[in-house]
């Protein structure tokens, strides 16, 4: 037994040596590449979900200009939200994409663009509820997506949760009895309970966050330049025009 435990902590070491050798593309990387390869979890309407096998989304379409500005194709990869995360720490992967919140415990490990989005966790309840708003939920157990700041949310107010890799399986687990409440982003809320009867979004916030796209450190040329064209989206108003064509409401950071 120690022989074998010996073997895997050495195993785990090197994994994380080699997770901190790990450094991100240079703006020079990709475009010799021709492509900007981006880690997304396509659970998370309207920013990203499948539509017919593809993945379509206001963060899709952002980062679609953006490619095109810098000369190279997008080219997407599917993966649960919290294996995102993991993919862009250690340069697996260009970019990432899933309404990733640029919180700083975020910042220690990982570089962002400057926020395109300023969102909001809410939380969602059955009609009847007796939960009105977030003191309510201090005996309560809440459902919410792995890897997210609704995840970390929970924790930092020590709030109870089960936590499931989509969003669809943590509404499933609110309609299904099985939690109290629901936490998830704003427009994603409003969109997934459109066609689902019996659920209401209560007005007070959970939180609110600036949505930014996430990159590996040693990406940092990469990103100014990207957060040079993102900002000049929004100012031009072609982020607001995006969120218009989805029936969303935009919030500018």
């Amino acid at each position: 037994m120690k022989k074998i435990f010996a073997l895997v902590l050495v195993l785990v070491i090197c994994l994380s040596l080699a997770a901190c050798g790990a450094k991100g593309p240079t703006l020079a990387d990709v475009q010799k590449a021709g492509k900007l390869t981006v880690a997304t979890s396509p659970d998370f309407p309207p920013f990203e979900s499948l539509e017919g096998g593809k993945v379509v989304g206001i963060e899709v379409d952002i980062l679609e200009l953006v490619a095109q500005e810098l000369g190279v194709e997008l080219e997407i990869v599917q993966m649960d939200f919290d294996s995102v995360l993991v993919g862009i720490q250690t340069a697996k992967y260009d970019c990432g994409m899933s309404g990733i919140t640029a919180n700083e415990d975020r910042k220690k490990n990982m570089l962002f663009t400057d926020p395109y989005y300023n969102a909001a966790q809410v939380i969602v309840v059955k009609e009847g509820s007796s939960i009105t708003g977030k003191a309510d939920l201090a005996d309560k157990t809440v459902s919410v997506q792995t890897g997210t700041t609704a995840e970390t949310g929970c924790q930092d107010e020590k709030i109870k949760y089960q936590a499931y890799n989509a969003n669809a399986d943590a509404m499933s687990a609110l309609t299904t009895g099985k939690v109290d409440a629901w936490v998830v982003d704003n427009l994603t809320a409003i969109q997934m309970t459109a066609d689902a009867e019996g659920l209401v979004i209560l007005e007070e916030n959970m939180t609110e966050e600036p949505y930014a796209f996430a990159f590996a450190f040693g990406s940092e040329d990469l990103v100014a330049e990207i957060s040079k064209i993102v900002n000049k989206l929004i100012e031009d108003g072609t982020v607001q025009k995006i969120f218009d064509n989805y029936g969303e409401t935009y919030i500018k950071p």
